[in-house]
């Protein structure tokens, strides 16, 4: 594995599933289990990854069964490629079109739609990076209905709105993601209720930083003076400054320290079979962020101020009330602001051997009288294989 050794943090994997032939959803996928590596994501959009309803289908069939957490990157591709032929064609490019072409609309269909395609599989998901209003609540809908449905969003959909992308000098590229950034104060209060009623159940940081003043990074949406809105990197770096926004959000009142344990820490360990992390408790790691004492500290967040290599930060100019002091992996102090930063060393992160989701699980309930059978390999059944209906299989993974 190249990360080991090479790591000042614990780490696990997620499995981007982009060609589920029969080999791969019934032979390999239990492997990876085996392997500790028990969440799998999926694309509704971009050309390279996309998966059509019926490859879902028979993942979720196979994730089922296996215990897995099924994570969907929710927008509708058809709505976006149509948008983008339409704009181009005019001779718009800007970045702000990016935002125009991935409306609300696509977001809120495609949240829909996987939400029917879990509901008839009886299979557990987690919709990432919801950034829509109409979204959230079908999630929310779903869950009022005992649907094992859970949400995550993003500091980004919490903070920033598309204007930023009307920036000048190509600037407005700098904050290109997707989904996109939305339109209105509104749409940040609706996800911040939703993370208050608990709708969402994570808040993760999306990072994927691209440079902007980098030749392969944002500025590949700009050629000769022209703009292409899909030729910019999609994507933010947000890992750093993630934690410190959503406390934010509890020193402002609008979610409880509580609730930002849960949504940052708690939830997400469960989430994703973290069976030793998330909570402080005998036999647990001890991973513990120490904070300032409250109005100790305060500061107008600059890009000089992170340890990133990307050039730039969203979240420039920010105003924030507190920051990480220490941070503390597995009882031993690795990051001490005051004395510079990284204290830990490389050697220090270990491979993190993940079990099953440990959130909602499936209700064993059907739409109709169809049963859907899982004919792939189930690791602790006894033979490693065999076709058992798939509630039973469910039952025998969750148990293990």
């Amino acid at each position: 594995m190249k990360a080991a050794g090479l790591s000042y943090c614990d780490y696990g994997f997620h499995l981007i599933l982009t060609n589920p032939t029969r080999q791969i959803v019934e032979q390999e996928l239990p492997i990876m289990v085996e392997q500790g590596i028990t969440s799998v994501k999926l694309y509704m959009t971009y050309d390279p990854l996309k998966l059509k309803d019926r490859e879902i289908l028979n993942i979720m069939l196979a994730t089922r069964a296996l215990g897995m957490t099924t994570m969907i990157h929710a927008e509708n591709s058809d709505m976006i490629d149509l948008i983008i032929e339409q704009l181009y064609e005019q001779k718009l490019g800007d970045p702000y079109y990016h935002a125009v072409a991935r409306p609300k609309v696509a977001e809120d269909e495609a949240t829909y739609r996987a939400i029917s395609l879990a509901q008839l599989m009886d299979t557990p998901i987690l919709l990432v990076h919801v950034s829509s209003a109409v979204a959230a609540r079908h999630v929310r809908d779903a869950q009022t209905k005992l649907l094992p449905i859970h949400a995550e969003t993003c500091p980004q959909y919490l903070y920033l709105l598309k204007d930023r992308l009307k920036s000048e000098n190509f600037e407005g590229a700098k904050c290109v993601c997707s989904p996109p950034l939305r339109d209105s104060q509104a749409d940040l209060d609706a996800l911040w209720e939703g993370i208050a009623n608990g709708t969402f159940t994570t808040i993760s940081s999306d990072h994927c930083p691209f440079s902007f003043h980098h030749p392969l990074g944002k500025q590949m949406g700009l050629k000769d003076g022209v703009s292409r809105f899909t030729d910019i990197p999609n994507g933010l770096p947000g890992v750093e400054t993630r934690l410190p926004l959503i406390y934010k959000g509890a020193q402002e009142g609008r979610i409880s320290v509580q609730k930002f344990v849960e949504v940052t820490a708690s939830n997400p360990a469960k989430l994703y079979g973290l069976n030793t992390k998330g909570t402080l408790a005998a036999g647990c790691d001890a991973d513990i962020v120490v904070w300032y004492p409250d109005e100790e500290v305060s500061f107008d967040l600059t890009n000089e101020m992170l340890n990133h290599t990307c050039d730039y930060t969203p979240f420039e100019g920010t105003k924030f009330g507190n920051w990480p002091r220490y941070t503390i992996s597995r009882g031993d102090v690795v990051w001490a602001r005051d004395e510079g930063g990284v204290v830990g060393t490389k050697a220090h992160g270990r491979y993190i051997h993940r079990v099953k989701n440990g959130l909602r699980q499936p209700r064993g309930k059907f739409e109709n009288e169809w049963i859907p059978q899982y004919k792939g390999r189930i690791p602790g059944v006894t033979g490693g294989k065999g076709h058992p209906p798939i509630e039973d299989a469910a039952q025998k993974v969750v148990g293990n």
